[in-house]
């Protein structure tokens, strides 16, 4: 005897409901824990029935300026890996060069390498250059992992791209930067997005680069902000949970916003 289909699609609901209740959790438990008085959260009750927004308005006043720092820091690392990465993966993808599966080896070799060594190395260039505790200098630091990983996205599906497109906007006289910057980004677009979006989150949650770069509180992301946070204000885990909360939104609202041309991008790279 066959197994009732409606009696299956509740059971695989249920579970569904079940582990993505158990993966918000967390959640679900920062933003209570925020939202309890100052003090010890672990005597609050599973529910903020009389919230106290204290917590906000102490994150806002203490880690009000780290935040804009990661935002311009994650901002500027994707531009930059965007403006950098295309003309490189147009290139590999369209050009006839020697020596291109090479270089796309080289780029991938470049995503296993440890991120401290990367540190170390940027710190010493740092000292002599001058970019220590600047905002640029956590740019260029966040960008040598985001340009890499662009380059990859994009030249996966720039080869996909027609080549009759392509030529037909040689012939009606465009040359190669006229191509790239009308034919090809425009076709492009969901890679793109898919690409400013990992980029914007590896930089926004990067803490490795903003501990060995700054050695100062004149520029100090959030995520090193949280954690210097933490063992100053041990007694306001209001203001930390908080904190946390503001520092998860932006990703989070950038996931909501891209997530269609996120699951575009990865349909188009099955079919293509």
């Amino acid at each position: 005897m066959k197994r009732a289909p409606g009696r299956r699609g509740w059971l695989s609901t249920l579970v569904g409901t079940a582990l993505l209740a158990l993966m918000l959790f967390p959640v679900y438990w920062m933003v209570n824990a925020s939202l309890q008085p100052a003090g010890n959260t672990l005597t609050g009750g599973w529910f903020p029935l009389h919230p106290d927004f204290g917590g906000y308005a102490t994150a806002l006043h203490d880690q009000g300026p780290n935040l804009v720092t990661s935002l311009v820091v994650s901002l500027g690392s994707v531009a930059l890996s965007l403006v950098l990465a295309a003309p490189a993966a147009y290139g590999l993808a369209r050009f006839r060069l020697r020596g291109t599966r090479l270089v796309l080896l080289g780029v991938l070799v470049t995503q296993m390498v440890p991120g401290i060594v990367v540190a170390n190395a940027l710190y010493d260039a740092y000292n002599d250059l001058g970019l220590l505790n600047s905002r640029l200098g956590l740019v260029l630091a966040d960008s040598t992992a985001g340009i890499p990983f662009s380059i990859l996205v994009l030249h996966a599906f720039m080869r996909s791209i027609p080549g009759e497109i392509i030529e037909a906007a040689r012939v009606d006289g465009a040359g190669p930067l006229r191509v790239l910057r009308s034919v090809v980004l425009p076709l492009s677009r969901n890679a793109l997005i898919t690409a400013a979006v990992f980029t914007f989150l590896f930089a926004w949650g990067d803490f490795l680069f903003a501990l060995t770069l700054t050695t100062s509180d004149t520029v100090r992301p959030i995520t090193l902000g949280v954690y210097q946070y933490l063992g100053a204000h041990t007694d306001q885990w209001n203001a930390v949970m908080a904190t946390a909360v503001m520092a998860s939104v932006p990703a989070a609202v950038l996931l909501v916003l891209a997530q269609r041309h996120l699951a575009a991008a990865a349909t188009d790279g099955a079919l293509k």
